[in-house]
C-alpha cells in the first residue's frame, strides 16, 4: 500500500504538469481538494457525523491551511519547472522537519539531521549549476522549496493534533479547507478557467486521477499502511515518491536525465534517507 501510494503520488507530478497547461494552479487545486472532500465525506459520512467535534474541526482546519499553502505554492512553482525537479525539491521537507521541530520544542537535531541538511543543500547546488546562467535554479524551483517548508510545518501540526483524534475525520475537514484556501487565492489572483476546459475529456481524466487516486485512495493507503509498518520503513517507502516522480517525468514528460541532474537528485534522495533512517534506527 505504501509503495503504491508513493508511485501514484509520483505520477501525479506529470498529471499536474499537464493539467496546469490549461488551468491555473489555484483553481485546479481548489477543484481537486473540494471534490476529494466531497468523495471522502460520502464514503466516511457516518464516521464524520458520529465523531466530528469542535476539537477535530479546529485540528482539520490547521492541517488544511498549512497543507493548502504547501500545495498551492508547490504547484505555482510547477508551472516554471519540470515534474522531476518539483518532485525532488518537494522531498526536502523531510530534511527541514527536524530543524523546525527544534524551533518548536528545543529538541536539537542529530548529527545525521545536520549531515542530511548539508547533503540536501549540496544536491540543490548541483541542480542549480547547469545551463547558460551562472545560477540556474529557476523561480519555480525556489517556489517548490518554499512549498516544501509548508509541508514540513503541516507535519509539525499533525504531530501536535493527531493524538486522540480520528485521522480520517480530520482528513475530510482538511480536504475542504485546502480547497477553500486554493479557491480564495484563485478568486483574488488568478483568472477563472475557460468554460471550454470543463468540456474536455482530458481535464476530467486528470481530475479523476488527482481526486480518486492521488488524494482519496493514497490517503487511505498511507493511513492503513503506516498502522502496520514501522515508522522508519514507512518513511523510506513513502520517500520513493520523489524517485517515481523523476522516473515518470523522464519516461512520460520527456525530461532529459543528464549526469548532473542524476547526481543532484541522488544527493537530495540520499539526504532524505539519511534524515529519516539514521535517527529512527538509533531510537529503536
Amino acid at each position: 500500500m505504501l509503495v503504491l501510494a508513493a508511485a501514484l503520488w509520483g505520477g501525479s507530478f506529470v498529471v499536474l504538469k499537464g493539467a496546469l497547461d490549461v488551468v491555473e494552479p489555484s483553481w485546479l487545486l481548489g477543484i481537486r481538494f473540494t471534490l476529494s472532500g466531497i468523495l471522502m465525506a460520502c464514503v466516511f459520512g457516518r464516521r464524520v457525523a458520529a465523531t466530528l467535534d469542535h476539537s477535530q474541526l479546529l485540528a482539520g482546519i490547521a492541517l488544511g491551511v498549512t497543507g493548502g499553502l504547501g500545495y498551492l505554492i508547490q504547484n505555482l512553482g510547477l508551472v516554471d519547472t519540470t515534474p522531476g525537479h518539483n518532485a525532488f525539491l518537494t522531498a526536502t521537507y523531510c530534511v527541514m522537519v527536524p530543524f523546525l521541530h527544534w524551533a518548536v520544542t528545543r529538541v536539537r537535531p542529530t548529527l545525521a539531521n545536520v549531515a542530511a541538511a548539508v547533503l540536501a543543500l549540496g544536491g540543490v547546488g548541483v541542480l542549480s549549476l547547469g545551463g547558460a546562467e551562472p545560477f540556474a535554479l529557476r523561480w519555480g524551483d525556489w517556489m517548490t522549496i518554499v512549498g516544501a517548508f509548508w509541508f514540513a510545518v503541516q507535519i509539525e501540526v499533525m504531530v501536535a493534533v493527531a493524538k486522540g483524534r480520528d485521522i480520517l475525520v480530520m482528513t475530510v475537514v482538511e480536504f475542504f479547507v485546502m480547497g477553500l484556501v486554493c479557491l480564495l487565492y484563485g478568486v483574488v489572483a488568478q483568472p477563472f478557467p475557460s468554460p471550454d476546459v470543463f468540456a474536455g475529456v482530458d481535464f476530467w481524466l486528470q481530475m479523476a486521477y488527482l481526486v480518486v487516486l492521488s488524494s482519496c485512495i493514497c490517503t487511505v493507503f498511507q493511513n492503513v499502511g503506516q498502522a502496520h509498518v514501522p515508522p522508519a520503513q514507512a518513511s523510506l517507502l513513502l520517500s520513493l515518491e520523489s524517485v517515481f516522480g523523476v522516473a515518470f517525468s523522464v519516461l512520460i514528460y520527456g525530461e532529459p536525465l543528464t549526469p548532473q541532474l542524476s547526481l543532484g537528485f541522488g544527493m537530495v534522495f540520499g539526504a532524505v534517507l539519511l534524515s529519516e533512517l539514521v535517527p529512527a534506527r538509533r531510537a529503536a
